[in-house]
């Protein structure tokens, strides 16, 4: 998609400083790009335009410097206020491209096309990137970089506005996807919405488990738990926004459930045992089925585990020996047992390069368990 895709011509104006808004002005800053960042929290807006994310629209206002007419306007705001926003931009700055990056898209969209206003103009896009963190500080530049980047352009959209929201989304180092709103809400409530509820529902199981068996959990409770931190607020959003098609998948998974349930409370029963192993498959199988590195194929690397004192600088000694002998790391992974002085570091790497790489780092000291 990037061939023939001019600069990314501003000024542009982004509409929420938060996370994904001041990581969109950090990364058009870096291609010299003129940005404007405007929030309604002027401490957000201030630490954007710290950060170096664009200049302030507020600090422009007050010292009465006119805002040039923006080339293009994102709303980077929360999903319940996008659509007013969006439609607001449209009627405010009659030449800009204006392109929303909510994560549900087909109630914006419906709600835009439902105005008066020239919604040729407007692209509905969703850059599938973020952090835990939260807020302009978090932001990073670098934050889209390999990142799907879907774009949702509607019936009525000029192929103009989707060379613009294109363009953003190439400079800033994404990958571009191309879906209509119905088929993004469907996949983004499988991929993403659905596993924050479950996340969600099986860490509210622990609320009222004693510490001490806490204490005993490893790090697949951590990996399966992780993304039920999130902002309650930003999810009630979200999933009010995307309910049905979340209601659809969760169906699915009810009756996966069910059947589950159903066989162990008769664990000994004949075929029993068949029938978890087959569901037990069925997850294998799903896993599988994930891109792997760059995209691709499910890439079938060898892992191993290496233990490493909890000490300042471990970790980067390792990975540091790790480039000497010239091996290249698939993925990473970290993993620590409460209360142990010690932590394991699960290396994936190329099939080929998997015992040469134990007696290598074996030979240098290091534990590594097969």
């Amino acid at each position: 998609m990037s061939v023939g895709l001019s600069a990314v011509e501003g000024p542009v104006l982004i509409i929420g400083a938060g996370l994904l808004g001041s990581s969109i002005g950090l990364g058009l800053r870096a291609q010299s790009v003129d940005v404007v960042v405007s929030d309604a929290s002027p401490t957000n807006e201030a630490v954007a335009e710290d950060i170096g994310a664009g200049r302030s629209l507020r600090a422009l206002e007050q010292s009465q410097e006119s805002l040039p007419d923006p080339a293009v306007v994102v709303v980077a705001s929360p999903p319940d206020v996008t659509a007013s926003i969006v439609i607001e931009s449209l009627r405010k700055y009659p030449h800009a491209t204006v392109m929303d990056i909510s994560s549900v898209k087909r109630s914006i969209v419906e709600d835009v096309l439902a105005a008066n206003v020239d919604a040729s103009r407007y692209v509905g896009t969703h850059p599938m990137a973020g952090r835990e963190k939260s807020g302009p500080v978090a932001a990073r530049g670098e934050l889209f970089t390999s990142m799907p980047w879907v774009i949702c352009a509607h019936e009525s959209t000029r192929p103009e506005a989707v060379k613009t929201a294109v363009t953003i989304a190439v400079e800033l180092g994404a990958t571009v996807t191309h879906l209509d709103v119905e088929e993004h809400d469907r996949t983004v409530a499988l991929i993403s919405h659905v596993p924050q509820v479950m996340s969600s529902l099986l860490a509210s199981r622990l609320q009222d488990t004693p510490l001490y068996a806490l204490g005993l959990a490893g790090q697949g409770l951590r990996d399966t738990v992780r993304i039920a931190g999130s902002d309650p607020g930003l999810w009630v959003q979200i999933l009010s926004a995307n309910a049905q098609p979340v209601v659809q998948t969760l169906y699915g998974v009810r009756e996966d459930l069910e059947r589950l349930i159903k066989t162990l409370e008769s664990p000994t029963a004949s075929g029993a045992r068949l029938d978890i192993a087959q569901l037990m498959s069925e997850g294998n199988n799903g896993v599988n089925r994930i891109p792997g590195k760059h995209g691709g194929a499910p890439a079938a690397f060898s892992q191993m585990t290496v233990l490493v004192d909890d000490t300042p600088g471990q970790i980067a000694q390792l990975l540091a020996e790790i480039g000497e002998l010239g091996v290249n790391l698939e993925d990473l992974r970290l993993e620590h047992s409460p209360g142990q002085p010690a932590g394991l570091v699960e290396i994936s790497v190329n099939p080929n390069e998997h015992e040469k790489l134990v007696e290598d780092l074996t030979e240098r000291g290091w534990k590594v368990v097969r």
